[in-house]
């Protein structure tokens, strides 16, 4: 009986709170009815078949999460900046650099700064200033190539090749044995049982630098070889291996050489940029970055180099008004130890992007979804921001960061960016970027 009066006494306190937190629909319910196809949860699973390249595979970090409270009395934004100045009196802080920026992309305003210009080392949301960069040059039907030509003459009574057979890498990070096997087909279906001369790579897609500028040695780093197969490099053997199993055979060697003027094209096996752009983003794959990063060099001279690339992405920042000295680009994929961008530069890129359509849907359907898939499956789970954060997370040691899109309780899209640098570990800065997004979104 007692606990029967007692229910009662809780119901009956319950009923008379105030009713601040009813001010504002959670966020994830607003994003369904406002933005239907930009807060949809894809429900389709990420196939991984191999481990991500710099170990960003997300913990469940969170902390339980503060309940924010709402004033009545004051606007949305006051109530969003109250609460995000009482997260950055965090203690966090006191050896932690931050850099914070959120926009409103809905009214296309500033929502709140932190340090936004503090130059930072930004992991793998550099992937963010990659895939818009080539998404705008690109555009979001750009194939990644692989072409096979061949010089010479083919006996039709003999069914030889006469000639020499050139592989033309394009940098595909996708390019897999079931390529190999069509690339050797489409030679025997071209009427060639044999081959009297040689297979050559032709790597001049770009310079012969494997690695990237600032790597660390000790890390998983690719190969950033135009030609690989299964992300290893070994391509004319693994090529020269299939033909044979074909009953092609072979009377010759195997090396490098450039295609040469009047090469005939025999087949082109391609990925789509947003198959690349899909395990880049979802994953943090680090060598599809870089080769994403490497098709900034379409149309410019054979065996460039990512300087060249760099210089793109620094046209790219002068035109959204900012001055590319104040950054350095030193990679796609944010491996490198001399990237420094800052919070303001990814939100403005963030801007540009969602200003285009083709862009944006291309871009944000390859984001991390917080508590659903990627590298965010595990984080912000329960809370508003589940199912509606859609943003690319940094994590190398001593550095988290975490750049994207959501909607905010009053139904207005964001942007935004938090880069931390010099955590001795990195779940406390998730926690820290997790408290920004819930706050944003609740």
């Amino acid at each position: 009986m007692k606990l029967k009066y007692l229910s009662a006494l809780v119901l009956g306190v319950l009923l008379c709170l105030p009713a601040q937190a009813q001010l504002y629909l959670d966020s994830t319910e607003v994003a369904n009815i406002l933005y239907p196809k930009t807060a949809a949860v894809v429900q389709t699973k990420v196939v991984v078949p191999v481990a991500n390249d710099d170990s960003e595979e997300e913990e469940d970090t969170d902390s339980i999460m503060p309940t924010f409270a709402t004033d009545s009395h004051l606007s949305w934004k006051e109530n969003i900046t109250a609460r995000l100045d009482g997260i950055f009196r965090s203690p966090l802080l006191e050896t932690v650099q931050a850099s914070v920026m959120v926009w409103d992309l809905t009214d296309d305003v500033p929502v709140y700064q932190f340090r936004e210009r503090l130059h930072l080392r930004p992991a793998s949301t550099m992937k963010c200033v990659t895939a818009i960069a080539a998404l705008d040059k690109l555009g979001a039907d750009y194939d990644f190539k692989t072409n096979l030509y061949y010089t010479g003459v083919i006996d039709d009574s003999t069914q030889v090749l006469r000639g020499d057979l050139y592989c033309v890498g394009g940098m595909d990070p996708m390019f897999s044995s079931s390529d190999m096997t069509a690339l050797a087909r489409a030679v025997r279906e071209h009427g060639i049982k044999g081959i009297e001369g040689n297979i050559y790579a032709d790597l001049s897609f770009k310079d012969r630098d494997r690695l990237g500028e600032g790597w660390c040695w000790d890390d998983k780093n690719p190969s950033l070889s135009p030609l690989l197969v299964d992300r290893k490099d070994e391509f004319t053997y693994r090529f020269s291996r299939q033909l044979e199993d074909m009953g092609v055979t072979l009377n010759g060697i195997t090396g490098e050489r450039q295609v040469p003027v009047g090469a005939q094209l025999l087949t082109t096996t391609t990925h789509s940029i947003r198959q690349v752009l899909h395990r880049m983003m979802k994953v943090s794959d680090n060598l599809y970055a870089e080769s994403m990063f490497y098709q900034l060099l379409l149309m410019v001279a054979h065996d460039a180099g990512a300087k060249l690339a760099r210089q793109y992405e620094n046209a790219l920042f002068s035109r959204i008004g900012l001055n590319p000295r104040d950054y350095n680009v030193a990679d796609g994929s944010g491996l490198s130890l001399y990237n420094y961008v800052s919070a303001e530069l990814e939100v403005k890129l963030l801007r540009y992007a969602y200003q285009r359509s083709d862009l944006y849907d291309a871009y944000l359907e390859a984001q991390p979804i917080a508590g659903v898939d990627g590298t965010l499956k595990k984080r912000m789970r329960g809370t508003a921001a589940a199912g509606n954060v859609r943003a690319k997370t940094g994590t190398v040691k001593g550095v988290s960061s975490l750049a994207g899109y959501l909607t905010a309780s009053n139904g207005h899209l964001l942007c935004f960016s938090i880069i931390n640098n010099g955590g001795l570990s990195n779940g406390p800065m998730r926690n820290f970027q997790n408290k920004i997004c819930v706050a944003l979104c609740q």
